[in-house]
């Protein structure tokens, strides 16, 4: 009955390491919090990361979004839901159907990424286009893009003119 009980107590221990080994593995597993792609690596082998802190960018290519910046003069024309086409130079022929998302409550100066002098002086309102389907995989995060928003649906649909 001696040998029965150590043996048992030392299958406890076994139990209590391996479950302990279980513990550290997952406490050093990265996981992702959503599905997705990764576009960046952040951080590298060896290296002390913080608890919270980011390894790699990921990106869910179903969801993807073009952030544009509306003028301040027309920004009152647009309102949540509305239909909106996006065009990219990668695919000049097709149009992506999107949806205005999100508005911005505050104008802001133009961002340096616009082209002209004349347009960098304004006041604008960023808005968040969210890309209605993605299935295909044909646009990815970074591609330059030009939208229309449709605020009358009397008018068809026309590509951007710049």
């Amino acid at each position: 009955p001696d040998r029965v009980a150590a043996l048992r107590a030392q299958l406890g221990q076994a139990e209590a390491g391996l479950a302990e080994a279980r513990a550290v593995h997952n406490d050093l597993t990265l996981r992702a919090p959503s599905p997705g792609v990764v576009v960046s690596k952040l951080k590298q082998a060896g290296e002390t990361v913080a608890a919270g802190a980011p390894v790699f960018d990921l990106v869910d290519l179903d969801r993807l979004y073009l952030k544009a910046y509306i003028p301040e003069n027309l920004i009152g024309k647009v309102r949540l839901g509305q239909p909106a086409r996006l065009y990219v130079d990668a695919f000049p022929d097709a149009a992506f159907a999107a949806q205005v998302a999100t508005i911005a409550s505050r104008a802001e100066f133009t961002p340096k990424e616009v082209q002209t002098a004349d347009e960098r002086v304004k006041l604008v309102y960023a808005v968040r286009l969210n890309l209605s389907d993605n299935r295909e995989r044909k646009l990815s995060p970074g591609l330059p893009a030009d939208a229309v928003i449709r605020w009358d649906s009397a008018v068809d649909w026309q590509k951007p003119r710049w």
